[in-house]
Formats: structure tokens, C-alpha cells, sequence
């Protein structure tokens, strides 16, 4: 096979400091969390053409991956087909995104169509705002593409609240195999002062924080419930919260076969007073008898499973009525009709799950995924009109969302007894008169 050496070939390709200094420490693995316009797409498109270049495998194939097909094509097409013209002998498919050159391969690929990539083989490959990925995409078909090459991967992008990528930082961070690094607006001064103080003009505060200065904690722009999430973190409702085995548990769910299921455990505080979410549970590719079993084993005493309308379904392993086989393993199951206003069934849990939010407490230990979901649900960005959509975005958060919906449209908390005041007669004064005390309840 020819091998190419960088004297042969001049890419046009000047890395900015930071960028230079990030091709000369890459590991195997990589997690990098850039600001908006630090040039990490740059940076990884000829990452990835000097690593083909310089490869000594037999048929090197190296990825490009991101969210979305056409955004791998309207981002970084132009800019593959630039960087590798200089090269003897290229060839483009452009109906596949696909750049040839002796021997070797770079590849533009989708992260929304899975199915897509399975098959293939790897020598690198650079996953382009990984936090607007599904988390399976890596885990079941890029990670064993690289296996047999022993293959590098490097996971690029702007945080998205405190999903998968947050997720993956925190793990990389501890690992010494693996190469992670945080570059904000502030301190790569790559973004000149002055536009950065007017993309704050135009920008909430919330939105600067996440594209600009690499912000896990804010609120993603279109949110649902991610400002309420905040309140109740400032508030102090997000904390360790105990269970109190003298009251029973609910659970609320959202359910899924081949897609995620996600449990929310909640007990009433005291009578009117608010609810304490003291669990969560979402697991994926199980079946109903996995998550029977899995809330038999937690030491709680239950009231009623909440199920969205689909619980009434065929359970696919038994071709039995979801519901029915609950019931029939021991739980009380209530399917939720799905009754709504004339402005939809969405809208409808949206203002039912907000007035709940004000008086929810959450286990920060327990519930840190289900909360990072509330925060994280939001509506579809329509790209065409530049707005966004009521429709919400269907995406890792919304399972946990879904299944939180369900305590707004389906949980009527217990009402306050009412008033009730005790007479006490003085039997040295007049019957007719009377003391009453307001605060002797149950007396």
C-alpha cells in the first residue's frame, strides 16, 4: 500500500494554537467540550484526513459523524472536499458523502439513521456534537466498529444540559486513557470581545452560558420545564429525600419495548403539602416482567401504578394485555385516560406538570436522571421558519418527561381535611359563650 508522507502532500490547513496543540496530545479516546466558533469541525475533519494520510493499515476507513445526515453535509462537506483537493488522485461520491484517495476512505455520516452504520469498520472517527445523539449510537455500533482496528474516536461539542455527553465528560475526566478538555469563550479569546458582547444583546443569559462559555447547568433554549428545575434547585427542593414507609408509594410511568421506560417513584409530604419524588428508574430493551420485578425489590409499600394510555396494549413477550399481566403479578394499575383540552393533549400535561413542579421535592441521588430529563425536555426548532414548534423534541429526556406528565394528568393529590374547630364550655360562665380553638385537629 502507498504510504504518504506530510513532506508529499500540503494541506491548506492552519490550526489556530489551541487547535495545534489539541492534534499534538489526541489519546485513543477524546472527549473535547467546545464553545461555539472555536473551529472544533475544522479541527476534526483534518484530524481525521492526516490520520488517513498517515495510516499504515490495509483499506483505512475513517468517520465523520453527526446528529443529522444533511447537517453532516451542510456543515462539513464543503470543507471535506476543500482540505483533500490538493491530494493525487481523489475521487467524491457526493450522493454518499464519501472522499477516496489511494486506497483510503473518509466517510460523512447520520446519526439518525442507526441501521445505517452497522456493519462497518473503523479507524477513527469524530462524533460531532455528540450530546445531540442518542447515547446507544456509540455504545452499539460505532464503539465495536473500531474494535478490530483498535480505532480512535473523538467526541466533539457544545454541552446540551446535563445528558449523555455530560455524562461521558465526567467519566473521561477521571480516566487517565483518555484525553478531555473544557474550551470557553472567555478563556480561547478566539471570539473577539466585541462579538461576544453582542451575541449578549441577543442572547438570554441562559443560551450565552451553554454556547459560549460551555455551561452544563443551563436551561436548554425551548425548554419545558427547565427554569422550573432551577427554582426548585435554588429553593433547596432538590436534596436527599427519605422514605417514609408509614404513607404508600405511587409510581408513574412511561412505558416502552424496544424504547426506554421510565419510572417515576413519588409519596405524598404531608396532607396538601406537597410531593416528594423519592425514585426513578429507565432502563431500555426489557421486557414488562424485568420492571416488575425491579420495583418487587425496593423496599416500599405501594398505592397505585400510573400507566400512560398504552398500558392497555398486547405485553410483547406474553401477547397479554400490559395491564392485565401487571395485575395479575400483584399491582394495582390505573391507565390514565388520555382526556384533553381543545389546545392537546401536550399542552394539557405541560400546564398540569408545571403547577406540580412548585411543590415537588426530588432525591438528587435517586432522581438525577429523571431530573436532568425535566430540564432537558423541550419543543422541536423548526430550521425552515426559525422557530420553535409546540411539538416537543423527541429525544433522550422525554421518556422521563412523559412519565413525569403522567403524576400532572393522572395524581390527585390527597386534599386537606377541612377546618374543624373544638368548643370548649366554661361551666362558670355563660353556655351561650365559648372559647374556640382552631388548632385542635383530631382532638
Amino acid at each position: 500500500m502507498d504510504v504518504l508522507t506530510p513532506e508529499e502532500i500540503l494541506i491548506p490547513y492552519k490550526p489556530r494554537a489551541l487547535q495545534a496543540d489539541l492534534h499534538a496530545t489526541l489519546k485513543r479516546w477524546n472527549v473535547l467540550v467546545c464553545h461555539r466558533r472555536f473551529g472544533k469541525t475544522v479541527f476534526g475533519l483534518n484530524e481525521i484526513i492526516r490520520q488517513a494520510l498517515e495510516c499504515f493499515q490495509p483499506r483505512p476507513r475513517y468517520a465523520y459523524l453527526a446528529p443529522l445526515l444533511k447537517q453532516a453535509k451542510q456543515i462539513a462537506w464543503d470543507y471535506m472536499k476543500f482540505y483533500t483537493a490538493c491530494i493525487p488522485g481523489v475521487q467524491y461520491n457526493e450522493s454518499e458523502l464519501r472522499v477516496d484517495f489511494l486506497d483510503r476512505r473518509i466517510q460523512l455520516l447520520g446519526a439518525d439513521n442507526p441501521d445505517a452504520l452497522r456493519g462497518l469498520y473503523l479507524d477513527g472517527v469524530v462524533l460531532d456534537e455528540y450530546a445531540q445523539m442518542r447515547r446507544s449510537v456509540f455504545a452499539e455500533i460505532i464503539r465495536p466498529a473500531l474494535a478490530d482496528r483498535q480505532g480512535w474516536a473523538i467526541f466533539i461539542g457544545t454541552p446540551y444540559g446535563m445528558n449523555h455527553f455530560f455524562d461521558l465528560y465526567t467519566q473521561a475526566s477521571n480516566n487517565p486513557q483518555w484525553r478531555t478538555g473544557v474550551y470557553r469563550a472567555s478563556d480561547t479569546k478566539v471570539v473577539s470581545q466585541e462579538e461576544l458582547d453582542a451575541a449578549r444583546q441577543v442572547m438570554s443569559k441562559e443560551q450565552y452560558a451553554q454556547e459560549f462559555e460551555c455551561s452544563w447547568e443551563s436551561p436548554l433554549a425551548g425548554s419545558f420545564y427547565g427554569d422550573y428545575i432551577l427554582q426548585a434547585e435554588v429553593d433547596g427542593r432538590i436534596c436527599r429525600v427519605p422514605y417514609n414507609a408509614d404513607l404508600p408509594v405511587h409510581t408513574f410511568w412511561d412505558l416502552g419495548i424496544s424504547d426506554h421506560t421510565a419510572i417515576w417513584f413519588l409519596q405524598e409530604r404531608r396532607m396538601g403539602d406537597g410531593l416528594n419524588l423519592i425514585d426513578y428508574e429507565e432502563h431500555n430493551n426489557v421486557g414488562l416482567d424485568f420492571y416488575i420485578s425491579l420495583i418487587k425489590e425496593k423496599p416500599y409499600v405501594y398505592g397505585t401504578h400510573y400507566w400512560p394510555p398504552d398500558g392497555a396494549v398486547r405485553e410483547y413477550t406474553t401477547s397479554e394485555p400490559r395491564n392485565r399481566f401487571a395485575q395479575r403479578h400483584g399491582l394495582r394499575v390505573r391507565v390514565v385516560e388520555m382526556k384533553h383540552s381543545e389546545r392537546g393533549w401536550i399542552a394539557d400535561c405541560v400546564e398540569a406538570s408545571r403547577r406540580l413542579l412548585s411543590r415537588c421535592w426530588f432525591d438528587e441521588v435517586k432522581c438525577e436522571l429523571g431530573i436532568r430529563s425535566l430540564k432537558a425536555w423541550r419543543k422541536e426548532y423548526d430550521e425552515k421558519l426559525e422557530r420553535y414548534k409546540e411539538k416537543p423534541l423527541h429525544d433522550w429526556a422525554s421518556h422521563g418527561a412523559s412519565a413525569f406528565n403522567l403524576i400532572g394528568m393522572g395524581f390527585r393529590p390527597t386534599a386537606p381535611p377541612p377546618l374543624q374547630a373544638v368548643v370548649h364550655f366554661d361551666p362558670r360562665r355563660d353556655n351561650r359563650q365559648a372559647e374556640i380553638d382552631f388548632n385542635a385537629f383530631g382532638r
